[in-house]
Order: C-alpha cells, then structure tokens, then sequence
C-alpha cells in the first residue's frame, strides 16, 4: 500500500513568529488578503493585528468576521461573496479552528465555485485553492495545518468533515505569545483535542511510522504540559510545549486520519452546537474502551506515553491504564463528566449514531461498529 504524507510548505514556530507574516504573505505573491476572523469583539482584535503587521509590507487587507464558533455553510458563502467583491488574492486565518475550517470553505468556493456542501468528503476539490495562511491562536485542532475543513451544514444539522490534500495551508504560524490570553476551559478543550487527534491517529487502521512517532510525542507533551498550561496561562515554556504538541497531533491525524471520537463528536457539535474540544474529551475514554478491545498493545504504549507506570502489567491491564489516565487528566483539568452535562439527549442518540456512521472520520477506526454499538458508546459517555 502506498502511503502519502502533507504538510504545510512553510511552519514557522515560537515566540514572536508572528511577525514574519508580512514577508511569508509577499513571498506567496499576495497583494490584498482576506483576513478570517471569529465573530468576537477578541477576534476582530486580532483581524486587526495582523492587517496592520500586512500593511507593513505593503500588503492590503479586508477583514471578514464571520467565523461562528461552529462555521457554517452560510458564513463561507458570506466570506467567498466578500473574497470577490474585495479583489482578494490571499487568505489569512486568525484564531482557533472555526476561523481556519472557514478559510479553508471560502478558499474553495473562491476558486471551484458551487456550494460548500459539494465538497463534503474525501478529494471533491478540482481547483487549487487561493494563498492560504493560518495564524494559529489555540493549541488544540491543528487546522493550521491539516488538509481537513468541518463546516456545519444548516439544513441537515450536521457537520460536514472536507478533507482534501488541497485545503493544506501554504504557512502556518503557531506563536504562543498569541495563546497566552486563552481562558482556562479554552485551553482545557483545545488541549483535549489535541491529545484525541494524536490517539486517534496513533490507533488507526493506516498509522506509519511516521504518524506514530509525532503521535506519541504529542501525547507524552499533552500530559506533561497541559494541567500546567491549564493552571498558569502565563506558563510561557507549557503554552510553547502545547504549541508543539497540538502541531504534532495534526501531522499525526493529517496523515493517518481519525476515528469514532471525531465521527460521533461531530454530530453533537452539528446537532446542538456544542464545543467540539469538550465532545471529544468526554468520548475519548469511552470510544477508547471500544477500540482498546481491537488494539490492546496500541493503548498499553499510549498508556506509558502518558506516564502510567506499566511495569508488571499485562497489555490488557495497561491499555485499561491508559483509558484511566486519559479519565483522570480530563478530570483533573475541569472537563464535564458527561454528554448530559453539556446538553446532549437520550432521545438523540438514535439519529446522532446514524449521522456518526455516516462520517468520514469512522472510515479508519481500529474496530467496526453498527448502530447499536455507536448509541451504546454514546449512552456510556451520557
């Protein structure tokens, strides 16, 4: 089998990174970006930021904040309207994921035209996509630099996962200076994501060598840095150390995709728009209690990752470690307990679990389930 493996051109990582935009911008060719932002009075705030570090080599800018928290097929159509309208010839995402999964939708729409839910799945896109740089501000859903865009469709009620080797931005720049100001719960869940791209990957059916080794050593730096990070915002060497984890989980994930946590999450983040960081934190556990039964050897070493001390186990009792370290660092950091506690019903699971089955996510997942299984996955996580 052969196997493909995408990166992003250029990565420009550390404390004050930032400030190379203006040349990675020109280098790219670009005259007038695009700037994607959240719709947040701290989102336009940094729209406006980076325009003035574009300005500064002569690059002109018009800011689009549309980005909800959960992006919708109808802001990328607001941001592809206002891409044309502005005579862009450059994309600039600022923020977490949702400004980035944007980006990625108006980048399409920019230059393959149609509607957004056209490109739902695995390779649709025919056309390259404008210049595309990410300016990441969270450390937890690698869309910085993932070849993966998930847009809410607001019709159906669910979330549509993209995933196209053309939607890898060309820069992605990860400064921690810029994640300093996350709040505690922010950076409890994008930290959580982090580590669920990084086992899901570590556990899918097309795993490398080189996605294993990137997925191990974000897991090992989620556990070392994330409870500091989550405690001490200010922590400059824990938000640097979680920079580098989150980009290691997606070179992990961008290359040997995800699992059940991603298909099921999605669904309860279309459905109720909830946040995806907390829906995967409270799943991973339990969808890894699934899959654990498939690959126990694959949980007993993400186990010693985290620093479970396996000596004298069985690989059974040190993959059962493993689900039980992932449960007490989510705890430990201020997770909810359960889907019931963010809003999620009984009474969903059902058409939830139909959706999950649906998603493109599942496709790599180290243990099939039915429909049964997956309500059961969600029941347990209720």
């Amino acid at each position: 089998m052969v196997y493909t493996f995408y990166n992003p051109k250029v990565a420009l990582m550390g404390a004050g990174c930032v400030r190379e935009i203006g040349n990675q911008a020109t280098q790219l060719g670009g005259t007038k970006a695009l700037i994607v932002c959240g719709v947040s009075k701290h989102g336009k705030e940094l729209a406006e930021n980076i325009a003035a570090l574009l300005k500064g080599s002569d690059v002109a800018s018009a800011v689009f904040a549309g980005a909800e928290p959960n992006p919708t097929d109808t802001s990328v159509q607001a941001g592809a309207e206002m891409y044309a309208r502005e005579s862009c010839d450059l994309i600039v995402a600022v923020g977490g994921g949702s400004p980035m999964d944007c980006a990625k939708g108006i980048g399409i729409l920019a230059t393959n035209g149609g509607e957004i839910r056209d490109y739902e799945g695995t390779g649709h896109t025919l056309k390259p996509l404008p210049p595309l740089i990410t300016v990441n501000t969270t450390a937890g859903t690698a869309s910085e630099m993932t070849s993966f865009s998930i847009i809410t469709d607001t019709k159906r009620h669910i979330k549509m996962a993209l995933v196209d080797w053309r939607l890898t931005p060309d820069v992605a720049i990860n400064d921690p200076e810029l994640m300093v100001s996350m709040p505690s719960s922010l950076t409890a869940a994008t930290g959580m994501d982090a580590l669920t791209h990084a086992v899901e990957a570590f556990v899918s059916t097309i795993a490398t060598p080189v996605t294993d080794a990137a997925a191990l050593k974000s897991i090992e730096l989620v556990a070392t840095y994330l409870p500091r990070a989550v405690s001490e915002g200010t922590d400059m060497e824990a938000r640097e150390m979680m920079a580098y984890a989150e980009y290691l989980a997606g070179i992990a994930f961008n290359n040997a995709s995800l699992g059940y946590v991603h298909a099921m999450a999605h669904q309860l983040g279309g459905f109720y728009n909830l946040p995806h960081g907390v829906c995967n934190a409270i799943l991973l556990p339990h969808v890894g209690s699934f899959n654990k039964e498939a690959v126990p050897q694959r949980f007993a070493i993400i186990g010693r990752a985290m620093g479970v001390d396996v000596t004298g186990m069985s690989t059974e009792e040190a993959a059962e470690a493993s689900i039980g370290a992932i449960k007490e660092l989510a705890a430990a950091i201020g997770i909810p307990s359960g889907l019931a506690e963010i809003g999620a019903k009984e009474e969903d699971l059902p058409v939830l679990a139909e959706n999950a089955m649906k998603d493109v996510c599942g496709l790599t997942n180290p243990r099939e389930a039915d429909l049964d299984e997956i309500i059961a996955i969600y029941r347990s996580a209720m």
